[in-house]
């Protein structure tokens, strides 16, 4: 699934597709501050040939979290259907 991670004023960080593990790996360690996923998820499914409405329900998915503590693991599962998402702070 294609994923883009803004920073503070809407700085894009990283844009990239999900790994066979679903994950999104980045590089290097953010810093404090308010940030914004934007998960694909129509488009995902369109290419996994799952059959969509013309206007899906979930077309992009945005998901606003802030990091308060650099030095801490961050794993954000988003796990989702057509339909519904649920996302979350994992690993802490």
């Amino acid at each position: 699934m294609k994923v883009e991670l803004y920073g503070p004023e809407r700085r894009l960080i990283v844009s990239g597709v999900t790994n066979a593990k679903g994950l999104l790996e980045i590089d290097s360690t953010v810093p404090a501050g308010a940030y914004e996923a934007v998960f694909h998820v129509a488009s995902w499914y369109r290419e996994q040939r799952v059959s969509l409405p013309k206007v899906p329900f979930l077309d992009e998915v945005r998901y606003g979290f802030g990091i308060s503590e650099p030095s801490q693991h961050y794993h954000l599962p988003f796990k989702c259907t057509p339909w519904g998402y649920s996302c979350f702070r994992g690993g802490a």
